[in-house]
């Protein structure tokens, strides 16, 4: 068995997996994937089981990528990811990343409709939830997960 006080957690817990981008990003499709397809199709929403393949897992994907990027910055955190509490930090990028996709979801679902000819049975306004939802979710987990491994790190 492998000691974690060696690992340079000192606090007898393992070392937390090193952060790997890729693996963020496909865990961060498959969590919502799974669950809101699960509630989809145990209570006969068919519109969520859809929306859970997505624009709810396909926004929790591209945020997990974006956000860990630019977590990353090249290997090089930014000093002020590092310095300030990991709540402050993840505070704000909750907030940034959900505005974001809040006026991508309020565009996505007022423009199209009233200029292309998507047919009837597109639901865009579901856009207005799914996408600042799952941004939310993406990015607090990801920027977390980010933390702890740099935590990890430091001497």
């Amino acid at each position: 068995m492998k000691d974690s006080t060696r690992a340079g957690t000192g606090r007898g817990r393992p070392a937390p997996r090193p952060f790997v981008l890729w693996r963020e990003v496909l865990a961060a499709y498959a969590a919502p994937a799974l669950t809101a397809g699960a509630a989809g199709v145990a209570t006969g929403q068919r519109d969520l089981a859809v929306a859970a393949l997505t624009s709810i897992a396909g926004t929790s994907a591209v945020v997990a990528l974006v956000v860990g990027a630019w977590l990353r910055h090249g290997g090089r955190p930014r000093r002020w990811t590092t310095v300030l509490p990991k709540a402050a930090v993840t505070a704000v990028l909750v907030l940034a990343a959900t505005a974001a996709a809040a006026l991508l979801g309020w565009f996505a679902a007022q423009w199209p409709p009233a200029h292309t000819l998507l047919p009837a049975v597109v639901r865009p306004e579901r856009l207005r939830i799914d996408l600042p939802l799952s941004a939310a979710l993406a990015t607090t987990v990801v920027s977390l997960r980010w933390r702890s491994t740099v935590a990890a790190q430091r001497p």
